[in-house]
């Protein structure tokens, strides 16, 4: 039998409160909204984390990333291809050679601030 804590019901926000979430701080807009959506469900893949997790610690080519997170060199290019579209990894030619790193700060942010989420809730 599950049993669930008694809800308390919801006051309605007054219109200074409602005013000040407004005001402090814009809302998403729905694109903005859908976006981000994406990202986070890329990011919800626990091989795409791995992927992402081996890049913070440096560039590497598809046959090292699949070396290191144990996977075929097919699926990493396939899961690379989805990072890149949403602009988390980005891809730099040498020569026949293809390597990857984060984008940018922001992809690294993410992971790093997700880290600290787990680790906080396990303490």
């Amino acid at each position: 039998m599950i049993t669930t804590a008694p809800q308390t019901p919801l006051t309605p926000l007054s219109s200074t409160t409602a005013a000040r979430l407004v005001t402090t701080e814009p809302l998403l807009d729905e694109r903005a909204a859908e976006e981000l959506a994406a990202t986070f469900a890329v990011l919800g893949d626990p091989t795409r984390v791995r992927l992402v997790d081996a890049l913070a610690h440096g560039e590497l080519c598809v046959s090292d990333l699949a070396a290191v997170v144990s996977l075929s060199e097919s699926a990493v290019s396939h899961q690379l291809r989805l990072l890149r579209s949403l602009r988390i990894v980005r891809a730099r030619r040498a020569g026949r050679q293809v390597y990857y790193q984060l984008d940018d700060a922001h992809s690294r942010t993410l992971l790093d601030q997700g880290r600290r989420h787990i680790q906080e809730a396990r303490a």
